[in-house]
């Protein structure tokens, strides 16, 4: 499915009154809210989305700042607010409860609605959480050069340069050897990025990595404490958040089903989405 038949697919709620925040909602069967990572958007999902759809009512949002949802100049883009804006449209559709599938920037959003879960503040109940990968923890997350530059005080400089090229050679260095994207693949994701030009905007949605700092002990608590059922889907290769994240997490979360794919990268939904699939599955029968 292209970005362009997903977006005539699509749908978009308002957020604060004012800002349109683009959704894909489809299928049948227990809630699933799948959220996306940096610096692209729900259409990361497009390859599980069919099977998906068989067995879970889905619902998959562009975070504000992302893909085809506003993307305000001058905004206080943060994880917490991300997380706001999941319960307020968990709250349009009448979701009470959810399971979570969730990668990268996807990650620390879900681990803020953990925390306000196990904090007693949760404005839906979170069934159980899937990770792919992402900064689960800041202590083991590795940026990439061009994520530190842009969140320097001259980051705002390069995003003029942030062009489909720049993009090819960064996500190259994090997909897997053998199962590097596609030419349609980066026009898509660069399709995502370009919408309202949200390229320009990347210095502000960067400061995620600052807000991993910032609530990273009281994520970390959540997770160790948690009843939630929690399984890892990690590609081993990613120099991101790979093999050396999933181990950290399999040590500080022992009872949570963790699952490496050693030569995949940082998008195993992209990469190997079968195995996702049968991964994701295998999980869900655990909880039955």
């Amino acid at each position: 499915m292209s970005t362009h038949e997903w977006q005539a697919a699509g749908r978009y709620f308002s957020y604060r009154e004012q800002h349109r925040i683009f959704y894909r909602q489809e299928g049948t069967g227990e809630p699933l809210l799948l959220l996306h990572g940096f610096p692209t958007a729900s259409w990361d999902w497009h390859l599980l989305w069919e099977s998906l759809a068989e067995r879970y009512t889905l619902l998959a949002p562009d975070f504000i700042g992302f893909g085809f949802s506003d993307k305000p100049r001058r905004y206080d883009y943060r994880l917490t607010d991300q997380a706001d804006l999941v319960e307020a449209l968990l709250a349009d559709q009448g979701w009470g409860r959810a399971h979570l599938l969730v990668h990268d920037y996807g990650v620390s959003v879900a681990q803020e609605l953990l925390a306000r879960q196990a904090a007693g503040m949760a404005k839906v109940d979170i069934l159980s959480v899937a990770f792919l990968n992402g900064g689960l923890f800041p202590e083991a997350h590795r940026p990439r050069p061009i994520q530190r530059a842009l969140l320097g005080p001259l980051g705002f400089l390069l995003t003029p340069f942030l062009n489909k090229r720049k993009l090819r050679k960064n996500f190259n260095e994090i997909f897997g050897p053998d199962t590097q994207p596609s030419d349609a693949e980066i026009d898509g994701f660069y399709r995502l990025i370009d919408a309202r030009k949200g390229q320009y905007i990347f210095h502000r949605l960067i400061r995620y990595m600052e807000d991993r700092y910032e609530h990273g002990e009281r994520w970390k608590q959540a997770l160790i404490e948690t009843t939630v059922p929690l399984c890892l889907l990690n590609g081993g290769a990613d120099p991101v958040s790979g093999k050396h994240l999933a181990n950290f997490f399999a040590d500080l979360v022992p009872a949570a089903k963790v699952v490496i794919w050693e030569d995949i990268g940082h998008y195993p939904q992209v990469e190997v989405p079968e195995q996702v699939l049968a991964a994701y599955f295998e999980f869900q029968r655990g909880l039955t």
